[in-house]
């Protein structure tokens, strides 16, 4: 691939990209969903020492790219985070659903931050 011409030629390639990642994104969400149903607890969902072997997994991987590293490990973490924060509100909405609380499902689903500056999904 030749090198762009011009900002417009860039951002289009960015945009490429970027409609990529989200159908990657989508096909991780559909394993990560696939993954919490074997998860019987918050501490399975969390997974510390996974999310460590994957975020090292990924600088790895990038150096051998030509990624910053810290790039991918902060990319990494922050697509983490938000895989586990959904997986833990599927988690509370089955044991809600499990215990016959009768709640509604969630209409729909927006970003909230926390203090830590994690991504976190909440029912709207």
């Amino acid at each position: 691939m030749s090198a762009p011409q011009s900002l417009t030629e860039v951002r289009a390639r960015i945009d490429a990209l970027d409609d990529e990642l989200i159908r990657l994104l989508a096909d991780r969400q559909r394993l990560v969903r696939t993954a919490a149903i074997f998860k019987t607890d918050e501490q399975a969902v969390r997974a510390p020492g996974r999310v460590e072997q994957v975020v090292e997994l990924a600088r790895d991987r990038a150096t051998a790219a030509g990624l910053e590293p810290a790039v991918a490990e902060a990319v990494w973490r922050a697509m983490i985070g938000a895989f586990i924060n959904l997986e833990l509100d599927e988690h509370a909405t089955r044991q809600r659903g499990s215990q016959g609380s009768g709640g509604d499902a969630a209409e729909s689903t927006g970003l909230d931050g926390d203090s830590t500056g994690s991504v976190r999904l909440s029912a709207r």
